[in-house]
Formats: C-alpha cells, structure tokens, sequence
C-alpha cells in the first residue's frame, strides 16, 4: 500500500482516492445517476457547506443521509470533505459520528479527513481535532490521511492494521510529531509528514521527531516523508544518522528549506545507496551540490526539481498558509 509523496493536488481527493473514483453525496453531481450498485466500489465523499446550497449546512445530515441511503456494510473508503464553516469549526463531532458508526462499517479500511481546495478553506485555516477516536473505533483501519494541522491532535496509540498515515498540514503541531513518534504502529509502511511553519501552529523541533527517527516502533517502515519543513538542515543531520533510514526503500526531504549544509550532512551520514527513490525537490541548493547527490547515489532516483534561489534572504517551504 506504500505511495509515492508528491505535493498534494486539491482535487485528487475530488476523483480517485485509495484507488477508487470519488462519490460526492449530496451535492448534485449525481443526482441524475443512481447510486453505484456496488457501495465497496466506490470512495465515499461526505460534506456540507455554508456557500454550496446543493449540499446540507451541516455535515451530520450528509451523514444521516449517508447510512440511511447506502449498504455501509460494504464501504472501504471514506473522503471528508468541507464541513459547516470548517475553518471556524472543529471537525470533532463528525470524527466522533464517524467513530460510534463502526458497527455500520465493518469494511472501512481508508478514511481522508479535510478534503478541501483552497477555495474552500486554505489549508491552514481547516480546523481539526483528534483524529485518534478513529483508529480506536476501526483496527482494521489501514489508511488515515489529514489534511489541516490547527487543532490537530494525535495522542499516543497503539494500532496492529494501520499501513499509510499522512498528515498534510502548513502547521503542524509538536504535539502530533511527538504522538506519531510514540505510537506503536507494526503495520506501518507510509509516514508522511508535511511539517509547515510557526505561523500557521508548525512550532516542532528536530528533537521532536526522534521517536520516529528511532525506527523502534515503526518496524514495517518503507516510506518517510518528513517534508514542508522549515528546518530542513538540522534535520537532514538527524536523518543522517537514523536508525530508522536502513530499512526504508524511499525518503523524502523535499517541500522544504533544504540547502548545502543538510544535502552534504546527508552525503557524509550512513550510506543511502539502497534506496529506491530520495526526493528533495524544492530545495535551496548550488549547482555543484546537485551535481554531486545523484553523482554519489548512482541506482538511486534523486528528485531534485524546483530548486529555489539560493540569493534571497530567506528559505520558504512549499506549503505554509
């Protein structure tokens, strides 16, 4: 189930997600059309919004509508979209709606919580909460992806199913960096963080992210992604000498403010020529360095496109409001 980072595009979330096409309820896109025959076929997409009349002012009635309407016995995935007023209003009650309704949902594997465009909510605007009741009410949950970090919250949990866990965020909070580093997840082979800046609720450190760097907990990781990240430097040191990095097939660093200091840190930390892919596209470094790191790593693929200017003042990630 490992899959490949790349910066998030807002409507990939309208169409396809766990490899399935998107089925936004309620919102006239599919009044003409029955509803698919097959309710395990489909991702299921629920929303509300204060703007679109097509769908209800509250997502709970998207809900009602939802069980009462559709053979949830068979759902795998779930898409949460926009919710009334959502960058005003936590996401807790549908989180907590969601989460009393394991019983309706006995197949869900995969849940997208924050499926917005920019139009909707920018990024940093969507108000979360903790997302961990769901992997509490479903351990055979396989994917929870996220997309917002204010009010995000992810206390330490233990889960024996969970294979990808994805956080999209312009800010995303220590205390989720270090609950994710505390959690035992055996099944993990995803990680992907998007870590954002101080502005926007991002206010982690290096040393936050050492329970993950550890690998202790996380014994099936294939992917890391510790991306969008303002201290890119100092944390490209601390991935140098990480534990974990032996077992990965893919790391990625990019989004971020990376430049010579964490590139060469790299270069001069354990060996990485048994990865399959090392993204650092968006990044802060000189021609000769980028000369040099797919020049040293030969068998492995270095993404290093959108390379920023090395000449202004300041590094910013690619993500942030």
């Amino acid at each position: 189930m490992t899959i490949d980072a790349q910066p998030s595009h807002y409507d990939t979330y309208y169409k396809t997600y766990a490899g399935m096409p998107v089925f936004c309820v309620l919102s006239g896109e599919h009044e003409d059309e029955p509803l698919p025959e097959d309710a395990g076929a489909v991702a299921w997409k629920l929303e509300a919004s204060e703007f679109n009349d097509d769908l209800p002012a509250e997502i709970t009635e998207t809900f009602d509508w939802f069980l009462d309407n559709v053979d949830t016995a068979k759902v795998k995935a779930i898409v949460i979209g926009e919710w009334e007023s959502s960058y005003e209003t936590s996401n807790a009650p549908i989180i907590e709606r969601l989460a009393a309704s394991a019983d309706r949902l006995p197949e869900l594997r995969s849940v997208f919580v924050g499926a917005m465009s920019p139009e909707q909510s920018e990024i940093s605007w969507i108000q979360q909460s903790d997302v961990t009741p769901l992997l509490e009410a479903y351990p055979k949950l396989e994917r929870l992806e996220v997309r917002g970090g204010s009010g995000l919250a992810f206390p330490p949990v233990r889960h024996e199913s969970l294979r990808v866990l994805r956080f999209e965020t312009g800010g995303l909070p220590a205390e989720v960096v270090r609950g994710v580093g505390d959690s035992d997840l055996p099944a993990l082979e995803h990680l992907e963080l998007w870590f954002g800046v101080d502005e926007y609720g991002g206010d982690s450190t290096a040393a936050d992210v050492a329970g993950i760097l550890s690998g202790e907990r996380l014994p099936a990781l294939r992917y890391l992604g510790l991306q969008n990240c303002p201290y890119a430097d100092e944390l490209a040191a601390a991935v140098a000498a990480a534990p974990v990095v032996a077992r990965l097939e893919a790391l990625s660093l990019s989004m971020g403010s990376l430049g010579n200091d964490g590139a060469e840190a790299l270069l001069s930390g354990q060996p990485l020529n048994h990865l399959r892919r090392l993204d650092l596209h968006h990044n802060y470094l000189s021609d000769t360095m980028a000369e040099r790191l797919p020049a040293a790593l030969p068998g492995v693929e270095v993404r290093l496109d959108d390379r920023r200017s090395r000449e202004e003042d300041w590094r910013y990630v690619a993500v942030s409001e």
